[in-house]
């Protein structure tokens, strides 16, 4: 398990985010992003577990990782908030059966955003194989009508690597996005693409959503609001 630096115990406001995933590079992502993002006065925690898949691509990568995620969040009570740091509804549901905080989903958080930017906007995934789970997710959020999915053609341990390859397929995806989709805003809908949105923003000239960076905010916002 990988941490960020320890909780102050001056903190006002404290938030546990959960990586799925076994991989400690995502982990590392995330837990950098969060730091920059958050107010100094915000105490945040980041942590996974070794014994998930590395990255999860397919249902049997989700079956394996949702309970130990669940684990993870019923071994850590009294925060303020939490956040799933991955694009998919992983333990969520359950999740808000036992926790009495705010728990949040990087999809929903993302499309939330996405809303206020954009009338169409589109998710840039990783692997196919994530694609069919997220639009159903999409549904489910009654967003279907304007926004669409696509993959770029990296895994997310690839992903969270980095490099000009990686670069190279995002470039690619996000101009399908626009000039098929009719995108004027995009998604970047994995944990391994934490800390993308920025560069990618500039560089495509629309807004780029980073979906663990979006619920990772609005957690803190939601947390905000219960202190």
């Amino acid at each position: 398990m990988l941490t960020s630096p320890a909780l102050s115990q001056a903190a006002r406001r404290r938030i546990l985010v959960v990586n799925p995933n076994g991989n400690p590079e995502v982990t590392r992502l995330v837990s950098d992003m969060a730091t920059r993002l958050l107010d100094p006065k915000t105490a945040v925690r980041v942590v996974y577990t070794e014994d998930s898949p590395r990255s999860i691509e397919t249902p049997a990568d989700r079956n394996k990782a949702e309970p130990l995620a669940l684990e993870l969040l019923a071994q850590h009570p009294g925060y303020d908030a939490y956040v799933m740091a991955c694009f998919d509804d992983i333990a969520i549901s359950d999740a808000r059966e036992f926790l009495d905080v705010p728990i949040l989903c990087a999809a929903e958080a993302a499309i939330s955003l996405a809303r206020f930017f954009a009338p169409r906007f589109s998710i840039v995934t990783t692997v196919e194989t994530m694609a069919p789970g997220i639009r159903t997710l999409v549904r489910s959020l009654g967003a279907d009508k304007i926004c669409t999915v696509r993959a770029a053609g990296i895994g997310v341990a690839t992903a969270a690597a980095g490099g000009a390859e990686v670069e190279a397929k995002l470039d690619a995806a996000i101009e399908l996005a626009r000039r098929e989709d009719g995108a004027e805003a995009i998604i970047l809908g994995s944990g391994g693409l934490t800390g993308r949105a920025e560069t990618l923003s500039a560089r495509h000239g629309l807004p780029v959503i980073g979906g663990i960076e979006a619920s990772i905010v609005m957690a803190e916002v939601l947390a905000n609001l219960r202190t």
